[in-house]
């Protein structure tokens, strides 16, 4: 029956192994992709993806609901204004 410390040691040579193996994994993965991106002239935006431009132009919103009281108007989005919270949106659509 192994003792706790002489797990404990296990446990540290195991762990002094692993980090030996991923370092050299680690480097031959390394190599490998350099060698890929020479290959084929490939570049970080190939590799991991650039910004992509948006789809569109954005513009506004035409406001859905609109306050009989006060006039003012809301869009339908974001969280609503208090005049038409908690209360039926029908009744304050335009």
């Amino acid at each position: 029956m192994s003792t706790y410390k002489s797990l404990l040691q296990q446990k540290a040579e195991l762990e002094a192994k692993i980090a030996e193996a991923r370092k050299t994994e680690l480097a031959h993965a390394v190599k490998q992709a350099r060698e890929l991106v020479a290959q084929y002239g490939l570049t970080a935006d190939d590799v991991f993806g650039g910004k992509k431009a948006a789809t569109g132009p954005r513009g506004t919103v035409a406001p859905k609901y609109r306050d009989p009281a006060t006039g003012a108007t809301w869009t339908g989005r974001g969280k609503p204004p208090k005049w038409i919270a908690d209360k039926d949106r029908a009744s304050f659509a335009i």
